[in-house]
């Protein structure tokens, strides 16, 4: 969604989340790759390795708009392209 500042693009994503069953929303701006995809923790306790899903995972099968895109680090940005070209999120970490 593309558009001149104040147009209303930003109320309209927010409208979009409420509107929708299974929506997420999220600022380019104060999100990374991991936050947006997914992040692998380890238990303290336990010591084992779990998986949390991202902003983009949570919004499986719904809708996940990422207000000002275009503010977020490119390195961050770089970690979605799998996620918006082939619609999966694969997972190399924790050993």
């Amino acid at each position: 969604l593309m558009g001149d500042p104040g147009v209303a693009k930003s109320q309209l994503l927010k409208h979009m989340t409420t509107v929708s069953p299974r929506s997420v929303y999220t600022t380019g701006k104060g999100s990374s790759g991991v936050g947006l995809t997914a992040a692998v923790t380890r238990d303290k306790i336990t010591g084992e390795i779990t998986l949390e899903g991202g902003a983009l995972v949570l919004a499986d099968m719904g809708i996940c708009c990422i207000d000002e895109f275009d503010k977020m680090e490119d390195s961050d940005r770089t970690a979605i392209h799998e996620v918006m070209e082939q619609q999966t999120v694969s997972i190399a970490k924790a050993g």
